[in-house]
């Protein structure tokens, strides 16, 4: 089955830390509803542009899509 990356953008000097907030709170969602996550993540692709992610199978895909409204997705491969 493949794994999908929901991915949430954030730019500006502030990125980072607002990146890692909002793993906070997407971290909180994943708990109370008990959905299946295989990875969760902050990562940096420029010094103004930083992403916060989670890493979920592509048929528990859809709900999470419709209730986090994530900015995109792509297929995950661990590289």
């Amino acid at each position: 089955m493949r794994k999908l990356k929901l991915i949430w953008d954030f730019r500006g000097p502030e990125s980072q830390k607002i990146a890692e907030h909002h793993l906070i709170h997407l971290k909180e969602y994943v708990s109370i509803t008990n959905v299946n996550v295989s990875l969760t993540g902050v990562e940096a692709l420029t010094e103004m542009h930083h992403i916060a992610f989670l890493v979920v199978q592509e048929s528990e895909m859809k709900p999470l899509r419709d209730a986090l409204k994530p900015h995109r997705g792509q297929v995950y491969s661990a590289s």
